[in-house]
């Protein structure tokens, strides 16, 4: 008899910690976390304007000083649509496309030392893994902890159509 309870037991909270699934929570934690961790590089590069608008590099043609300010609006802008979750999947394209580049100077920069030997250790890895999060988040969206989905439901209802047509956002 006491197998049988400890076992019942053991089983009850077995699925509660195992079989279910915080997708939401997790979304938007991620959308948290790489907000705020995008928006932190904005605001060191406003706080350190004058030095950086010389030593930026200039991208697509722009001067330094240009891209500098692009590159903030970008960090401060979209980091704080994502944090939100309002437009978020179109909000998470410029700042992919950012860290693509960034990739590309940090690589273009390290070829006369062989790119193939940075290790863990070196800046090399940070746009890579922005990278990730972000396709990520594009691939799964912001989730229903976010301002798209309770425009997607506002929109639903005011068209007098079910939340079945809305799918996973």
């Amino acid at each position: 008899m006491r197998t049988s309870s400890l076992s019942g037991y053991i089983k009850r909270y077995y699925f509660r910690f195992t079989g279910y699934s915080y997708a939401n929570m997790g979304r938007l934690f991620l959308r948290l976390f790489i907000g705020i961790m995008l928006m932190q590089f904005g605001v060191r590069q406003i706080s350190n304007f004058d030095i950086l608008k010389e030593v930026f590099p200039g991208v697509i043609g722009m001067t330094s000083h240009a891209t500098l300010i692009v590159m903030i609006c970008i960090e401060i802008v979209c980091s704080t649509f994502i944090m939100f979750g309002f437009l978020t999947r179109l909000m998470i394209i410029p700042p992919f496309v950012s860290m693509v580049l960034a990739e590309y100077y940090i690589l273009h920069d390290y070829v006369a030392e062989k790119a193939y030997l940075l290790d863990w250790q070196q800046i090399g890895y940070v746009p890579v893994l922005f990278m990730g999060i972000y396709f990520f988040l594009l691939l799964v969206g912001p989730g229903k902890i976010s301002v798209d989905y309770f425009l997607s439901l506002h929109i639903i209802h005011t068209e007098n159509k079910s939340e079945g047509e809305l799918e996973e956002v």
